[in-house]
């Protein structure tokens, strides 16, 4: 499988770190990761089984593994975040990919489709809530405020609350593989080691342990988009997961809802706010089945 990894630029003085893998004339997928979060948090396994059918991106966010770390002399918005995404497509000669985006990734993926939708085949929407102030339509007819949406459970809210100190890379390995614990739900039996692997590789493809809270305190002004997604003709994906402790149900059918246009919800049994091994291949086929279909459709006359 080729694996081609390059820096581009995205913005005067932000260079981003990606990496493609698959046949570079198949259909490309972009991979939008969450915030702080490094594109090698999309796991190996998901992004070949991805890379069978698509040319696969994955990239590092402004202030996340190898790319520019920027925050701090440059402020930026989350806005700026979804710019760059587009930036990384012009980058690489794509002129139109098929969108996954995880947590806040979902959300710049939805910025993307409701600024940029020549440029969407398809938007899959994990782990994330609408950009929207449309409230909710419930089973039974109640109309519910966003705001009275379920929200962040305790326990992700307490471990987010609490300083990040620097005590050493062991140290903050421990600390990652206690946030993945938390945020993989209670559904799925956590493997603790998958996770501090994972994050040993990312600390060492950053080259530093030190984690950054840079996408905290970026502008999240100006992100709703509820006319622009409302009228979209891209199809999209939106993900349940029953575990989620940060956006859980309904907010995948709230995302349906806004959306419209066909957009479907499934459900990866078991899956929380994290990319464990058990939601993998479910989570493949629920994209790559996804991806196909836009594809059929879009080759319709």
């Amino acid at each position: 499988m080729q694996h081609k990894q390059q820096y581009v630029d995205a913005a005067p003085g932000v260079r981003l770190w990606t990496e493609r893998r698959g046949a570079p004339d198949a259909p490309a997928l972009l991979l939008i990761m969450g915030a702080q979060a490094s594109g090698l948090g999309w796991p190996d396994a998901l992004v070949d089984a991805l890379a069978a059918r698509h040319q696969v991106i994955r990239y590092d966010h402004r202030d996340t593994g190898r790319s520019t770390t920027a925050f701090d002399q440059h402020p930026y918005a989350i806005t700026d975040l979804a710019r760059d995404a587009v930036a990384v497509l012009d980058a690489l000669g794509v002129e139109r990919a098929h969108l996954v985006g995880m947590s806040l990734g979902g959300m710049l993926t939805q910025l993307v489709l409701a600024d940029h939708p020549e440029r969407v085949l398809s938007a899959t929407l994990i782990g994330t809530c609408a950009l929207s102030d449309t409230p909710y339509a419930a089973p039974d007819g109640t109309r519910v405020p966003v705001g009275e949406l379920p929200g962040i459970a305790p326990e992700v809210l307490e471990m987010w609350s609490r300083p990040v100190e620097d005590n050493g890379p062991e140290a903050e390995l421990d600390r990652r593989v206690e946030h993945w614990r938390v945020l993989n739900g209670d559904a799925l039996a956590v493997d603790d080691s998958y996770f501090r692997d994972l994050e040993r590789r990312i600390i060492t493809h950053t080259g530093t342990h030190v984690a950054s809270t840079a996408h905290a305190r970026a502008d999240d002004s100006h992100m709703l988009r509820t006319e622009e997604l409302a009228g979209t003709k891209v199809p999209v994906l939106a993900v349940s997961a029953p575990a989620e402790p940060v956006f859980p149900p309904p907010h995948p059918h709230h995302l349906a809802q806004v959306i419209g246009n066909g957009t479907r919800v499934v459900e990866i049994a078991g899956m929380g706010h994290a990319l464990p091994p058990a939601v993998l291949d479910p989570l493949a086929e629920a994209i790559l089945a996804h991806t196909a279909s836009a594809s059929a459709a879009s080759a319709r006359p």
